[in-house]
């Protein structure tokens, strides 16, 4: 597995696999070819389908430039090995082709290049999968976050600190923020609105009001095109925030204690990206949003003191009861239904993670069981549902609009 580095990526949202993929790949062929009079670039499949929503052509033309780039849509056909494939270009003054390549946007502002396996990709973690990490921890007495350290080395940790603190940073700037949301559905900001009104409801109401109001903020950020860390992806930024800056305000915790349950909630993270995905367009939301509850739920029963089972059964239920989890945005933005995803899935979290401090960590179904099976669902989900706008809530919010 790869560094947490390549799962926490601090960028621009809206989107990690069709905004800051793209973008990565454009400055890529730049380099290569610094001195092309014109660029084509042929987006495929849910790149194509909902880039524009996604802002995947203002990324690409930023980098290439708008004078000199022409961007080609093809959302009805297919790339061999994602549904994110791009084709980029250069051209000669008579607009011949010089030279090609193809790449992939994989998710979490990652990309591959056609042929390239994972295997090609530095391994930085020697374990895959939590049962054997689990295991070599509990042999050495370790927690996950002090795996984390014997394979990352002690400078993940001024890393981390970078990650929290552009993810506070988010949160301020969130809950400070009002106004319509760039788009076409012009939703309107509301983390500010929840926080004040949860200052206002009964104690029984903090928990769900705060814990809203976060993750509210980091994804509205997000949907504006704010600076945010992919957790794992910008999808579903708000979940890991959210989840951590409530539990740091209610015990008083320090940052120590905070980056280091970063650090479990990407290793977590991690397992399913090697594993599976974290790709909306290839497994649908339950890769972007179940991982990253998957992930806070991790991090959260660390905080509240759980043993290594108790986190992983905490990370297997998080990830569980989002199997399934369809990936269908309105008009293609960031917005509907993802924020209040975020939202949902940062309360579920933290709830789950109670629930597996209560109990003794035994459980029937793996953390990598229901790994595994998230990836076989994620590619059994037809391609409507997938991220493309082309079904479920995008299908039935645009047939509303034609009435």
């Amino acid at each position: 597995m790869e560094s947490l580095k390549e799962l926490y990526r601090i960028g621009v949202g809206p989107s990690s696999s069709h905004t800051m993929g793209p973008r990565m790949a454009a400055e890529c062929f730049l380099e290569k070819h610094p001195d092309a009079p014109f660029f084509r670039v042929t987006l495929f499949e849910s790149l194509a389908a909902t880039g524009k929503g996604h802002l995947t052509d203002w990324a690409v033309l930023c980098v290439l430039g708008n004078d000199k780039t022409e961007i080609v849509w093809k959302a009805e056909e297919k790339m061999v090995e994602h549904p994110n494939g791009m084709l980029f270009e250069s051209l000669n003054e008579n607009k011949e082709v010089v030279d090609s390549w193809k790449v992939y946007s994989v998710g979490g502002g990652a990309i591959r290049e056609e042929g390239k396996c994972h295997s090609n990709i530095n391994s930085v973690y020697p374990l895959q999968h939590i049962a054997s990490i689990m295991d070599h921890c509990a042999d050495k007495g370790i927690n996950y976050w002090e795996y984390v350290e014997q394979c990352e080395g002690p400078e993940i940790w001024d890393f981390l600190r970078e990650v929290w603190a552009v993810m506070e940073k988010a949160l301020e700037r969130g809950l400070d923020a009002e106004g319509v949301l760039p788009g076409s559905i012009g939703l309107r900001r509301q983390a500010k609105s929840y926080l004040r009104r949860t200052k206002l409801a009964s104690p029984e109401m903090q928990f769900t009001g705060l814990t809203t109001a976060y993750a509210l903020a980091v994804s509205e950020e997000n949907a504006a095109g704010g600076v945010i860390v992919t957790a794992p992806t910008c999808g579903s930024c708000g979940i890991i925030p959210a989840t951590l800056k409530y539990l740091k305000d209610l015990y008083s915790l320090k940052e120590n204690d905070i980056i280091r349950a970063l650090a479990t909630a990407g290793l977590f993270g991690n397992v399913i990206k090697k594993n599976a995905s974290i790709s909306g367009a290839e497994v649908g939301c339950q890769g972007e949003v179940g991982s990253a509850c998957a992930m806070a739920c991790a991090a959260a029963t660390q905080l509240m003191g759980g043993t290594l089972r108790q986190i992983e059964y905490s990370a297997e239920m998080g990830l569980e009861h989002h199997l399934g989890l369809t990936c269908d945005p309105v008009d293609g933005l960031v917005q509907i239904p993802c924020i209040e995803r975020n939202a949902c899935a940062a309360t579920r979290a933290l709830a789950r993670a109670q629930m597996s401090i209560l109990s003794d960590g035994s459980h029937r179904i793996s953390f990598d069981e229901v790994v595994t099976v998230m990836k076989e669902t994620g590619h059994d989900l037809p391609s409507l549902y997938r991220e493309t706008s082309n079904g479920g809530l995008a299908k039935a919010y645009t047939a509303r609009c034609k009435c």
